[in-house]
């Protein structure tokens, strides 16, 4: 690949699970499925599988109770995300020694830039095997490697040999290594599009690359003249580490559709409080309060309001999102996804207002509830909430900062 970008996409497998299994020696080997409780049947979605549970059919997103059924061996484990920050932080340490570009993805993938490093470092096939054993060893983890000349074609590589698969696509052999793979392969080729191109008899992604640019633009619009390029393996974007926020956001996915008004509320409020705390965390405060609601089929609408100052703290943004929820829900809609989230951001705390009496017990009170959390966990409190918000799904901006901030 010399005189071309080298770009390596690292993976962890099944990082969950084998974080699990590598703390608790009585789970290795043994079908390992982390989500909900850890209470096989119950409502909610598995996390991740280990791959003796994958022999079974068992799937990441999969409800559990599916899953129960299933693999009615499985070893059910709830999500510990303390744990599997701390695994995550070891393996980028490790990362750090190979490429001062990382862009972090989640807690278990991420894209390194190696170019112009062969010299020093050596081919990329051997870099790659050298990484990869040294996770191993260090951390006790697989990782499966894609390497290639651009971002999205190393990501597809690394997922075609899991666990502990090492793909390397040449220069100039993009469009070739592509061609005879499913279009589902191809990153952000959805099912929706997936349906309208098998209409047109194109179920590659070679088939794909051989449309004219003028008729994907037709079928998608903007969108088809990139999904053409990523077909033929183009993609200039570069391995950017991650800088400031721009916005905010946590959200939930259902594993059955839900229609109570009072949980949604509920959900939304919790979400939004967990968003709070990382704007304090990260000393920003927000002008606008965004909530985010996906009816069935896959419909999603976003709606936000916009607060009179600039604000971090729960009981500002929350009585915004109340009046938004209130008056965009529709209630007769059942409910797949609800989400929560914060933009405009803008850097200091929220300024006390020396007119009103309580701004400085509030903002206390705000300070005191975030201690609580450090402390006995990010569950423990929740003003307002009958019952407990919902389990982290998605990888927060916090868990990709603490990656970055442990490596300055």
């Amino acid at each position: 690949m010399m005189g071309s970008r080298v770009v390596m996409h690292v993976d962890l497998d099944a990082f969950y699970a084998s974080v699990e299994q590598l703390r608790r020696p009585e789970l290795r080997g043994r079908p390992v499925v982390v989500g909900g409780s850890g209470v096989p049947g119950e409502r909610g979605v598995v996390a991740a599988a280990s791959y003796e549970a994958r022999a079974f059919g068992v799937r990441s997103a999969m409800p559990l109770s599916r899953a129960g059924r299933l693999c009615p061996q499985a070893i059910f484990t709830p999500c510990d995300f303390p744990a599997y920050r701390e695994a995550s932080q070891a393996v980028f340490e490790r990362l750090d020694k190979y490429s001062p570009l990382i862009e972090p993805l989640a807690l278990d993938e991420a894209y390194l830039d190696l170019t112009g490093q062969e010299s020093l470092m050596g081919p990329p096939v051997r870099v790659a095997e050298r990484l990869r054993d040294e996770i191993r060893r260090d951390c006790g983890l697989d990782l499966s490697i894609g390497v290639a000349s651009c971002k999205l074609v190393a990501k597809v590589a690394s997922d075609l040999r899991k666990p502990r698969g090492l793909v390397v696509v040449r220069a100039g052999d993009e469009a070739s290594f592509l061609a005879a793979l499913p279009l589902p392969k191809l990153p952000g080729c959805g099912p929706a599009s997936v349906a309208r191109l098998a209409r047109l008899g194109v179920r590659t992604i070679g088939e794909l690359a051989a449309l004219p640019d003028p008729l994907l633009g037709e079928i998608f619009g903007q969108f088809g003249r990139q999904l053409g390029a990523h077909a033929r393996g183009i993609d200039p974007s570069p391995v950017l580490p991650p800088g400031e926020p721009k916005s905010i956001s946590r959200e939930v996915t259902f594993d059955h559709d839900l229609r109570d008004r009072d949980r949604l509320r509920q959900m939304a409020l919790g979400l939004l409080q967990d968003v709070s705390r990382s704007l304090r965390a990260h000393r920003l405060t927000a002008r606008t309060v965004v909530l985010k609601i996906r009816y069935q089929p896959f419909e999603t609408h976003s709606r936000q309001a916009t607060l009179a100052t600039p604000s971090d703290r729960d009981d500002d943004l929350c009585a915004a999102m109340s009046a938004l929820f209130d008056s965009q829900l529709d209630a007769a809609r059942p409910v797949r996804l609800i989400g929560a989230g914060v933009s405009n951001l803008e850097a200091g705390a929220t300024q006390l207002n020396l007119l009103e009496s309580r701004s400085r017990q509030r903002a206390g009170l705000d300070q005191r509830l975030d201690q609580l959390r450090d402390r006995f966990g990010e569950r423990a409190i929740v003003r307002g909430m009958g019952e407990q918000r919902p389990s982290q799904k998605d990888v927060r901006r916090d868990d990709l900062d603490s990656l970055r901030d442990g490596r300055r």
